[in-house]
Parts: structure tokens; C-alpha cells; sequence
């Protein structure tokens, strides 16, 4: 199936769940309003903001756009995924909105739409199955070599890539390794008379061409033969680690990691979220919270209600960190990190910080642009130098804005630094956050930082 194929599939896909979404607004407003489903115009709103709201988390998720959405387990769970953050977002707008919506039309809205989307899922898989062998969805590969690099290809190929079959490997080095899952033959001249055999597609080399002359030959016979031939270069000869292949006008060009954050899109989606996001928070929240908790701070102990900090930002350039203040004044602030059972730690502070409370402020450090709402804990100075002493990859994380929270926040590497081990692990999660970075990793991070803040944080003190 070629990309004009793929292309119209997804665009069919879209277009029915569309439709099924406002068959179901359609047949709930009829259950519910009879003869009068049209002159509701609140339910008129609703209907808009459903849609739009279900489209926008379409694009944010990328449900149709996953390089494996035909693959029915991936799909089905953004698929999951996409209709959780829409109800979640319309429930949202129930409660801003204030409209007595009735409840058994809110509730037919949700179950229908995720009952048709199973459905629609369930045919989808079914569809896709029985035009599977007349359309050749699912390729035959063979492999040449039989070493480090292609066993993880064979482990792709056998394991996560439902639509490919490994029909066999070609190792020419004398020895035959057939195994129950494999057949791996010992002689590369035999190759192109087993893939006119078996209606092999394509042919994934990870033999040296220096080495193996004859791969030359191979790779035209299977251009004539229409076998797409591929190289699968082993650059661990000479790094040790993971690198990225990018292309400037033809030119392929390594890296030693790729960052989705790198693109402008990206960074723009990132940005939007955090000024609505900043905002609402800002408007809805500081905007009570600041004057009541200013009170109270004054109250508890003497000094200034809020407490600012610099901190390393950006590419290792200091900003002015602002946080309400939960330690008495002191002389050791901006060189000593607080401790469990801190006797700086105000009464109020302990609750505050027990809370995350006395980091809201720093929503308006991103507002001004200065933070985002997800990234690497921004660091004193003072601990900035010393920790890119002790571990020489610290300063990678400085490559992304710092984070109101992280992805080592919640998974449990937040507060003191006590070893090299804690600054290691931290360091981990933080870079393969910038590696693998999407709106709905922030989304899930955001997520689980709220419900870390409501259970109580052990970590927190």
C-alpha cells in the first residue's frame, strides 16, 4: 500500500469519527429534547466545543499521524488517551461555563462517543486485517549479518513490528544458526533466489561493503528485482552511545541526540501551553492566593512574603526566581540547600512546601518566558558550578528551559542532592525528558505532580 493509500485511509478514519462524535450529540439532544433538540442553544456551544475540543487533542496526541497506527494496541491506546484529555477538557468547560447541562445528556455524549469509538476501532482492525494480504501490508525482510547490530534489527523485526515478517538472515560466515523463530542461511550468493522464493520486499544489510564486495552486486540485482536494498551502518564503532541522522541539503549529518524541542513548532506549542496555562493559573489562583498567603507569611514570621532567587536558566543564563518565602530569614539561603527538618523551615513553610504552594509564584517566571511549566528544576548558582564538577554531563539539561516540575520530580528525584548517585539519576531523567519530549508527556507530567501534591510527597519537606 503506498502513501496516497495510507493517506486517504487516515483521512476516512478522521472524517468517520467525526461524524460518528455528532451522530451521538445529534441522537442524545433528540433522546433528551424531542421535538425541541433545536432551540437549545447552549447545547448549540456545547456541540461546538466538543468538536473543537476533540480535534485539538487529535492534533496535539498526533492520533492519526503515529508512524505505527496501523498497529491496533498503539492506536487504540492514543486513541484512549485522546478521548480522556477531550473529557477532561469539556468537563472543564462545564464547570467554567456554569450552564445546568443535564446530566443524562452528558453522560449519553461520553458513552456514546466511546463506545462508537471502540467500535469504529474494533472494524478499523478488522479491515485492516483482512486487506492485509491482498494489499501486502505486511512486508517480507531478510537480513544480512548475523552480529550485535542485527540482532536488535531481528528483535524489532520479531517482536514490536506487527507488520513485517523476518522470513530469514544471511551471515556468510560458514556457520548455519537456524533457530525455532529464524532461519539463518551461510552463503549471501543464495540470497536473491530466496527472496524471489518468498516475495521478499526488502533487504536490510549490516555487512561492511568493504568487507563484503559482493554486496554491490547484490543491491543492483535487487533494484532490478524491485527489492528495496538498505544499508544499517554501525556508527558504535566509534561512539558509544545512541546518535541521531539528520540531512542538510543531501548531506547526512550525526548527532549526539535529538531534541523535539529543537523545532520551532514544537517550541511553540510548548509556549502556548504555558501562557494559557500561566495565566489561568495567575487570574484564577494568585490572583486570591497571593494577598491571603502574604498575610499569613507576615503573620508566621518576619521578612518579605516572597522569596527571590538566582537561578540557572536557559543555555546557563541566571534569572530571578521568585517562590513564596517558607524559611526565616538567613544568611545561608543562597548556598545551602534546605534539608528534612530544616530549623529554617517556617511553620507555614513546612506546609507550603509539604503542598508545592510556595512554588506557584514561579508561574509568573513563566508567563515572562524566564521558565516553562515542565522541564528541569532550575538550581542556585552556587550548586550550578558544583554539580558540573562532580558529573560532567550535568549541564546538558541546561539545553531547555527549566520546569516549574519534571519528569525526575515525579518519579521521585526532587529535594536534596546527597550523593553523586541522586545528581546522576536526576541528570538521567532530565535529559531523556528533552529526548523524548510532547505535549502529552508535559500533560502526564502536570498530571501526576497534582495528584504527587494532593497524596503528599515523601520527598517534599
Amino acid at each position: 500500500m503506498n502513501k496516497s493509500s495510507f493517506t486517504f485511509f487516515r483521512t476516512l478514519l478522521w472524517l468517520w469519527d467525526i461524524i460518528s462524535l455528532n451522530l451521538v450529540l445529534l441522537f442524545a439532544s433528540i433522546a433528551i429534547f424531542k421535538a425541541d433538540a433545536f432551540n437549545q442553544r447552549e447545547y448549540y456551544l456545547f456541540f461546538a466545543v466538543y468538536n473543537l475540543t476533540w480535534m485539538t487533542f487529535v492534533y496535539l496526541t498526533q492520533l492519526y499521524m503515529s508512524k505505527n497506527w496501523l498497529d491496533f494496541e498503539i492506536f487504540f491506546k492514543r486513541t484512549f488517551k485522546c478521548f480522556l484529555f477531550t473529557t477532561a477538557g469539556l468537563l472543564l468547560f462545564i464547570f467554567i461555563y456554569h450552564y445546568q447541562f443535564s446530566r443524562f445528556f452528558i453522560i449519553f455524549c461520553f458513552t456514546g462517543f466511546a463506545t462508537i469509538l471502540l467500535f469504529n476501532r474494533i472494524v478499523f482492525n478488522l479491515m485492516v486485517i483482512s486487506l492485509r494480504s491482498k494489499f501486502s501490508l505486511a512486508k517480507n525482510v531478510v537480513v544480512l549479518g548475523y552480529n550485535e547490530v542485527s540482532a536488535r534489527l531481528i528483535n524489532y523485526f520479531q517482536k514490536e513490528a506487527k507488520l513485517v515478517k523476518l522470513a530469514g538472515c544471511f551471515d556468510d560466515q560458514g556457520i548455519i544458526h537456524d533457530t525455532q523463530e529464524l532461519r539463518v542461511f551461510n552463503n549471501l550468493k543464495e540470497c536473491m533466489d530466496f527472496v524471489k522464493d518468498h516475495q521478499v520486499t526488502e533487504i536490510y544489510s549490516t555487512l561492511v561493503p568493504e568487507n563484503y564486495p559482493y554486496l554491490y552486486e547484490l543491491a543492483k540485482e535487487a533494484e532490478k528485482q524491485f527489492v528495496y536494498f538498505k544499508f544499517v551502518p554501525d556508527y558504535h564503532i566509534f561512539i558509544n552511545r545512541n546518535i541521531h541522522v539528520d540531512f542538510i541539503n543531501d548531506i547526512p549529518v550525526l548527532s549526539l541526540r535529538k531534541e523535539p524541542l529543537e523545532d520551532t513548532g514544537n517550541r511553540i506549542k510548548k509556549r502556548a501551553v504555558d501562557i494559557i496555562l500561566s495565566t489561568f493559573v495567575i487570574v484564577c489562583i494568585l490572583s486570591w492566593l497571593v494577598p491571603l498567603l502574604a498575610i499569613l507569611i507576615k503573620l508566621d514570621s518576619r521578612g518579605p512574603v516572597f522569596f527571590i532567587q538566582m537561578r540557572s536558566g536557559k543555555n546557563n543564563q541566571p534569572f530571578r526566581c521568585i517562590k513564596f518565602r517558607s524559611l526565616k530569614v538567613n544568611n545561608e539561603a543562597d548556598s545551602i540547600q534546605v534539608s528534612r527538618n530544616d530549623n529554617r523551615i517556617t511553620r507555614l513553610g513546612r506546609i507550603m512546601r509539604k503542598t508545592n504552594i510556595d512554588e506557584l509564584p514561579q508561574f509568573f517566571n513563566i508567563f515572562m518566558g524566564d521558565m516553562s511549566a515542565v522541564g528541569p528544576r532550575p538550581h542556585m548558582l552556587k550548586h550550578t558550578e558544583e554539580f558540573a564538577e562532580l558529573y560532567k554531563e550535568y549541564m546538558i539539561r541546561h539545553f531547555v528551559k527549566p520546569g516549574l516540575t519534571g519528569w525526575a520530580q515525579v518519579n521521585g528525584y526532587r529535594g536534596e542532592i546527597k550523593d553523586n548517585e541522586l545528581l546522576r539519576k536526576r541528570v538521567e531523567f532530565d535529559t531523556w525528558y528533552m529526548e523524548n519530549w510532547s505535549l502529552y508527556l508535559d500533560l502526564r507530567i502536570i498530571l501526576l505532580t497534582i495528584l504527587a501534591s494532593i497524596k503528599g510527597d515523601k520527598n517534599a519537606f
